[in-house]
């Protein structure tokens, strides 16, 4: 059976004029929530505009979990507002528009793949068809497998296929792919990135920066509960300058070279060596004609060391914050 494109979202009453523009999938407004004396979000605005991939990032203790939380829901902010598709974040969920996959919970181990979904299906008034979701979410090999005796993996896709259900405009991811093996991580993606191919808004959080760098339109990324970059992967590499200058140096010096002009960082793993740096040129040239140096690259700055950048002060409130 040929599945149909993800439920449109409201676009208000029926008079409404046929030029109206689709509200935002999220519109997030000054969003503040504290935990006693823990400021864990502190002002966040944040809009996700309908069929766009984001991704949500940040370390530990950032905020993410919290802003979530709040968009699904499930926590009440102290101060701002939450919309998802022009509804509050209760009655986006309450009207299938919204639905989350989570990193645990909410599986009963004793009933089968096929079970759990017939379960789950008869909480909505309209659902799509069982075998739809299970071929979606590819686990229609294990459809009467008991939900006990399936992998990690398996068990996130069963959670992903029970999100479809309702056929959400809006898909949440929390930090779906922990734990997963890396066969895992790339069905599950698989799974994810065909059905956001379809139109389905999406919004991930996750601490595999890969995932961010290869699935998403648009990175978000959190620290010490505020957004600190907002972009597509090329617009937050660039907020880091330099590039990075990596070469095979047996015996390197980590401690000399990191004395050369406008070597700002050194890193050693056996023989290679990284060297971030505004004047790559320079460096390469120093390299190649005053030390040994071999298979010398020069590479834009990495998501990894733009996010270790943005978020290098974050240690310090780790678990202050969710």
């Amino acid at each position: 059976m040929e599945s149909s494109a993800p439920r449109p979202a409201p676009t208000g009453s029926a008079t409404a004029s046929a030029t109206t523009a689709a509200p935002l999938a999220v519109s997030a407004r000054g969003l503040v929530k504290s935990f006693g004396q823990v400021h864990a979000v502190d002002g966040v605005d944040l809009t996700v505009r309908q069929g766009e991939i984001v991704a949500f990032l940040g370390p530990n203790g950032a905020g993410k979990t919290t802003t979530i939380d709040m968009l699904l829901g499930l926590t009440h902010p102290d101060r701002g507002t939450v919309e998802v598709f022009g509804e509050s974040a209760r009655g986006a969920i309450t009207h299938g528009l919204v639905s989350a996959v989570l990193q645990t919970g909410g599986l009963l181990k004793d009933i089968t793949v096929r079970e759990t979904l017939q379960l789950t299906a008869s909480l909505f008034v309209d659902t799509r068809p069982i075998d739809e979701v299970l071929q979606r979410a590819g686990i229609t090999s294990i459809a009467d497998r008991r939900v006990g005796v399936c992998s990690g993996g398996q068990q996130q896709r069963l959670r992903f296929a029970m999100a479809l259900l309702s056929d959400p405009g809006l898909l949440i991811l929390d930090e779906p792919t922990t734990g997963m093996d890396v066969e895992g991580r790339r069905a599950f993606w698989g799974a994810i990135r065909a059905d956001a191919a379809r139109g389905r808004t999406v919004l991930f959080a996750t601490h595999y920066l890969d995932e961010a760098d290869e699935y998403a339109d648009r990175i978000v990324l959190m620290s010490r509960g505020r957004i600190v970059a907002d972009g597509t992967t090329a617009e937050i590499k660039n907020l880091v300058s330099g590039r990075i200058v990596q070469a095979t140096l047996p015996g390197a010096d980590p401690v000399a070279l990191a004395a050369m002009p406008n070597v700002e960082n050194v890193e050693t793993k056996g023989d290679r060596i990284s060297l971030h740096t505004r004047d790559s040129d320079a460096v390469a040239r120093y390299l190649l004609t005053e030390t040994a140096a071999h298979d010398v690259e020069i590479t834009a700055q990495n998501l990894e060391s733009v996010f270790l950048a943005l978020t290098a002060n974050d240690n310090s409130t780790e678990g202050a914050r969710r």
